[in-house]
């Protein structure tokens, strides 16, 4: 199957749609540095072992001629990681970077890995609270990276 990404034409403003804490102070830093609000609008398809499956990013910035998504985490549970290796692997086009409440929590009580260390292993950019600034300026990147 090839990976692809369904674009959705609707750009209605987003009014209390937020599930989480995290995702509103997201929400309300893009909007400060003069970045649209485009909270999950695009479906990108990828297969699930033995099924297809769907998943719908939290956020889409696009800055310029650069588009990336941001996933916000409190709980980064196996299934999410699951999910997120598999779409690294069928959608290697599609950059998805991580926005933490706790980048230092472990994967599971006991676990010597942070959530931290699974995105370094994995090669996806990562962040504590907020999008940090420099990847909302243009060619910006992670200092984690």
């Amino acid at each position: 199957m090839t990976a692809s990404v369904k674009l959705v034409t609707s750009t209605k403003p987003v009014v209390n749609r937020f599930r989480s804490g995290l995702e509103v102070r997201v929400a309300d830093q893009l909007e400060v540095h003069g970045l649209p609000v485009v909270y999950e609008t695009d479906k990108i398809n990828f297969t699930y072992p033995a099924r297809n499956a769907r998943y719908t990013p939290d956020f889409k910035v696009c800055n310029g001629d650069r588009t990336f998504y941001v996933e916000t985490k409190g709980i980064f549970s196996v299934g999410d990681r699951q999910k997120h290796l598999l779409i690294k692997e069928q959608c290697p086009d599609i950059e998805i970077r991580f926005v933490f409440s706790r980048s230092k929590s472990k994967l599971y009580k006991g676990s010597p890995t942070s959530y931290a260390d699974w995105c370094e292993k994995h090669g996806f950019l990562y962040a504590d609270k907020l999008i940090p600034t420099d990847w909302l300026s243009p060619g910006g990147q992670s200092p984690q990276m």
